[in-house]
């Protein structure tokens, strides 16, 4: 007959042996301890730690102790899961045999395993935001670089943009009612353009110069001298 708790006390000493500065027990009916777990030490410094909790069993190693995680550092919640999860797997293996050891060695070469992903994730990180700064470098440097898409996307901006401008000094129009002003209504606000032919015939006296090859000869045109609405145009001149 098996003495669950003659195998129970021996390997609780063998585990104080061998983890002397991480093996706390927390009580001894039922035995209950810990073990706290530390990956190696990286380069950086930085590491992952979990602390497993035992239970003993009335039958252990017949059946697999209470198993817990403790407490964490530096560990997701799915690796927490996933911890819990590798601890039950070994204790269903290794069932009618003392075991601690066992679990706490897998526990290890867990968390390393971790470590080395998350260093591997850790330098992904840094390259893509190296990268992406890089690509920001570029872009304000050489500016946008103009495709088919984005520049479609600018003229459709651009078009409403112009729109809605239009539309803003149509209404502002309408509310002060500015009207258009025609030439007509130009040339009958400002006098000036009465006289600035004249004016001008004026002020160049006999000096102007007329190429009648630019006319056809008067009679040539098909005018009538007695139509009112034909009058030659008379140039006064100083001697006058």
């Amino acid at each position: 007959m098996t003495d669950h708790a003659e195998e129970q006390r021996n390997e609780l000493e063998a585990i104080e042996s061998i983890y002397p500065d991480s093996f706390t027990v927390l009580s001894e009916n039922p035995t209950t301890f810990t073990v706290t777990v530390t990956s190696d030490i990286e380069e950086d410094g930085k590491t992952v730690e979990a602390t497993l909790k035992f239970t003993y069993t009335e039958k252990y190693p017949d059946e697999p102790p209470l198993l817990e995680i403790y407490s964490q550092e530096n560990l997701e919640d799915r690796d927490v899961e996933e911890l819990l999860l590798l601890l039950e797997e070994q204790a269903e293996a290794n069932l009618g045999m003392v075991m601690i050891f066992t679990l706490v060695t897998a526990v290890q070469e867990r968390l390393n395993e971790i470590v080395d992903l998350m260093k591997n994730r850790w330098e992904e990180e840094k390259r893509q935001k190296e990268k992406e700064a890089e690509e920001a470098e570029k872009v304000a440097f050489h500016g946008t670089v103009v495709t088919i898409e984005n520049f479609l996307a600018w003229k459709a901006r651009f078009e409403l943009e112009m729109a809605e401008l239009r539309r803003k000094k149509q209404k502002e129009e309408e509310q002060s009612g500015k009207a258009k002003v025609t030439g007509k209504q130009l040339f009958e606000r400002d006098h000036n353009l009465d006289t600035s032919d004249i004016q001008f015939l004026e002020d160049a006296g006999n000096n102007v110069e007329v190429d009648e090859s630019l006319f056809q000869e008067m009679e040539d045109l098909d005018l009538e001298e007695d139509d009112p609405s034909f009058a030659p145009l008379e140039i006064a001149s100083d001697e006058d």
